[in-house]
């Protein structure tokens, strides 16, 4: 039989089994079924991990109004908070350096000169005659728009 590929942004079997205690599945006694509290996980980590909008969340997971709810809802009571603290036990040595200075997510933007104390640019002023346009000494011809 062959073997499938779990997608990297969904927890596998034993991620999942460490913090399934905090995603418990309300009981209701009627109404609309419960939806699995994985599934909607796995379409929170699906948007992070992307960077797609919530909008566009595959209809394999679950309405992106749902996960959107959910995650607002865990990320507000903490429940992200623990989920990370298990799940970096795990795979983090315990003699390993503080946590406070591990990156979890390791995108970088360039930040701009100014930002990191080295002023703004200061633009070279062009000699005197030159042109300025789309079509200055283009190809050697005049600028069409000059009289």
């Amino acid at each position: 039989m062959a073997k499938t590929r779990m997608p990297r942004h969904q927890l596998t079997d034993a991620q999942w089994e460490l913090v399934a205690d905090l995603f418990p599945t309300c009981v209701r006694k009627s109404g609309r079924r419960p939806r699995d509290r994985r599934q909607i996980l796995d379409a929170i980590f699906w948007v992070l991990r992307t960077g797609a909008p919530w909008r566009d969340v595959p209809g394999e997971y679950c309405p992106w109004s749902t996960a959107w709810d959910f995650f607002d809802k865990w990320n507000k009571d903490g429940t992200f908070d623990e989920m990370l603290r298990r799940l970096r036990s795990i795979s983090i040595p315990h003699d390993a350096e503080p946590s406070e200075l591990w990156c979890i997510d390791g995108t970088s933007i360039r930040a701009a000169r100014c930002a990191a104390g080295g002023g703004k640019s200061r633009r070279t002023t062009r000699a005197s005659g030159s042109r300025s346009g789309a079509f200055s000494g283009w190809l050697g011809h005049e600028n069409p728009h000059s009289v």
